[in-house]
């Protein structure tokens, strides 16, 4: 009796030499943009723990160049195995302001701070709901305060802090 064998054709994908070398170009830029971002702002980025190690030596060997430039392909080779890039990306995209996304979300945040002072509790409680980090006591106390300030024609101190306020909370 014969075996019968069932070949089941997959679809192979061919991908080129160049190909393969651009992502590898992109992801080193990427690396680099990383390494000359400040602490800070590499903590709000979703890094791997050998990604925010191999961070903290290129801050070490930023001044020798030969050993930065290894270093940066060898954050470039991590980068390769690393299963989030897209989130890695979106975050830059947004930390460096690409395609405007930051400013549109700061004008929101404006338009929410404003909302806030003019409508009071209604305003507070539809955030909360939202955003269940904001402090319902401190939201109330910074809108009043801004109120203050506003009808006086001297927006100030508070109406500064409730939108730093919702900043923090809104903002990824």
């Amino acid at each position: 009796m014969a075996k019968h064998e069932q070949t089941t054709e997959e679809e192979i994908i061919y991908v080129s030499k160049s190909e393969l070398k651009r992502e590898a170009l992109e992801l080193h830029e990427l690396g680099c943009e990383i390494a000359g971002l400040g602490k800070k702002q590499r903590e709000k980025l979703p890094l791997t723990d050998e990604l925010k190690e191999a961070m903290t030596v290129a801050d070490r060997i930023r001044a020798k160049t030969d050993a930065y430039r290894r270093h940066m392909n060898y954050i470039a080779k991590t980068l390769r195995s690393t299963p989030n890039i897209e989130d890695i990306q979106a975050a830059m995209d947004l930390m460096l302001n690409k395609n405007n996304k930051a400013d549109v979300l700061l004008n929101k945040i404006e338009l929410i701070r404003d909302e806030v002072i003019a409508k009071g509790d209604s305003k507070i409680n539809e955030l909360l709901d939202k955003y269940p980090e904001l402090e319902r006591q401190k939201m109330r106390q910074m809108a009043r305060q801004a109120s203050k300030e506003v009808k006086a024609e001297k927006p100030g101190k508070a109406y500064k802090e409730l939108f730093q306020y919702l900043k923090e909370a809104i903002m990824p």
